[in-house]
């Protein structure tokens, strides 16, 4: 079923194909990911949700394992979630 579309037509009405069809909106081109952006995750918490431990485990992580992975600048921490992964990795026998 085909409907009628003209100046009266009420936008709620429209489809999503139809809406774009009017503005003559194209497709997006797709999104291509940098793959040399480094994965960043902040402070403790970032730490916790990334290898899903409790507080006091990820500041031993933060001074221990992935000490190399830490940036911090007084109360800022910053982590490149990547190289942490790899130092967890080597330090547990990549289990």
């Amino acid at each position: 079923m085909t409907a009628i579309i003209n100046d009266s037509t009420p936008i709620a009405l429209l489809t999503v194909g139809q809406l774009k069809e009017l503005l003559n909106v194209d497709r997006q081109p797709n999104v291509v990911v940098k793959s040399n952006e480094k994965r960043l995750v902040y402070g403790l918490a970032g730490i916790r949700k990334l290898f899903n431990v409790s507080h006091a485990t990820a500041y031993r992580y933060k001074e221990t394992i992935i000490k190399d992975a830490v940036s911090q600048n007084g109360r800022k921490i910053v982590v490149d979630a990547e190289k942490a992964m790899e130092l967890f990795n080597q330090k547990s026998g990549g289990k």
